[in-house]
């Protein structure tokens, strides 16, 4: 079993902590809080150990949350470590983890030069095989990287152009912007989100532009690649309906927006109405000659929990792709094909 900490415990760690606890090779040792809020107290009554800086100890006690210990004693007790601290605290706390010599699994808010290799489960596991300090790419980059990774299945990706209409702030963010708006993020191009992928594909050619929603539930992505050959759309279809994590939406059943995915998820009673696979609207695909054309949906609170899962795994050089990718997706429940 591999003893695993999570450190950091808001949209993203409750997630991946949850998601650690249905796998049949990892224990949750525990997770790190900062403050004795509403997500520290749920965790203390789910009954996972929570430890919180030396400082804080008696914070969390007036609140009536006993902590196990302290950060540092987690670090310690564990093999490997899910650092999903926010955006450039993970560089800090690295020096922590090389002091106890411990594996660290960090998150796309990090710069990447934090770890030895940028991840995405789809494309470069096998590179990531017994690397010490793994980094998970963003939520949207995630998404470019598996639907890009999926279409190579089909011929070589020589191009890839995409907007990215991004929410604005997660359900919870109650003091984020644009209310009554839509702003370029950033309004130069590329977005940073082209230099991401290429922290895993190195040399592709990717052009991406972003802008920001008033919206909390989902990103958009409209994309567009350039393949070496000239491809059938059955073909696409095939390959994208066959590939675990990238999930269909047949317009006939009146499924065309974000606001119905989240209902979607809510009605099949999914753990926080998440959604980690990447939703394809099939009637977006348009292919002719080697170009193809699609738009998608990108739940950004849950898409990247399997590939964290599956990181873990990587670094610590237990299991091939094929073997990891199947038991994350089986414990975790997700999808490939149509989703209804």
């Amino acid at each position: 079993m591999i003893k695993v900490a999570v450190n950091g415990y808001g949209t993203i760690g409750k997630r991946v902590a949850d998601a650690i606890l249905k796998q049949p090779d990892m224990r949750l040792i525990g997770i790190s809080k900062t403050t004795p809020n509403y997500e520290a107290l749920i965790a203390y009554r789910k009954g996972i150990n929570i430890y919180v800086p030396q400082q804080s100890l008696k914070k969390f006690e007036e609140a009536g949350i006993t902590p196990a210990g302290s950060v540092e004693e987690l670090i310690k007790n564990a093999d490997i470590i899910v650092d999903a601290t926010p955006n450039g605290v993970g560089a800090q706390y690295k020096t922590i983890y090389r002091q106890f010599d411990r594996n660290a699994i960090f998150q796309g808010g990090e710069k990447a030069d934090v770890a030895d290799i940028s991840f995405s489960a789809l494309c470069n596991y096998n590179d990531a095989m017994n690397k010490k300090y793994i980094r998970v790419v963003s939520c949207n980059t995630t998404a470019l990287l598996r639907t890009i990774c999926t279409m190579s299945k089909v011929s070589r990706v020589e191009k890839v152009r995409a907007t990215i209409v991004r929410r604005a702030a997660d359900p919870k963010e109650v003091k984020k912007g644009p209310i009554n708006s839509l702003s370029p993020d950033p309004a130069t191009i590329p977005s940073h989100h082209a230099k991401d992928v290429n922290s895993v594909i190195k040399n592709l050619d990717i052009i991406t532009m972003a802008v920001v929603a008033p919206t909390t539930l989902m990103h958009m992505h409209f994309l567009d690649i350039t393949l070496k050959d000239r491809v059938d759309k059955k073909d696409i279809i095939e390959v994208l309906s066959n590939t675990p994590r990238l999930v269909l939406i047949s317009s006939k059943y009146d499924a065309n927006s974000t606001a119905e995915l989240m209902e979607i998820a809510r009605d099949l009673r999914r753990d926080r109405n998440d959604i980690p696979e990447v939703m394809i609207f099939e009637d977006s695909i348009y292919v002719k000659d080697n170009e193809v054309m699609l738009m998608y949906a990108v739940h950004q609170e849950s898409i990247v929990v399997p590939e964290n899962i599956d990181a873990i795994r990587a670094s610590m050089g237990l299991m091939s792709a094929d073997e990891s990718i199947k038991i994350t997706n089986t414990s975790l429940g997700i999808l490939k094909g149509y989703l209804i």
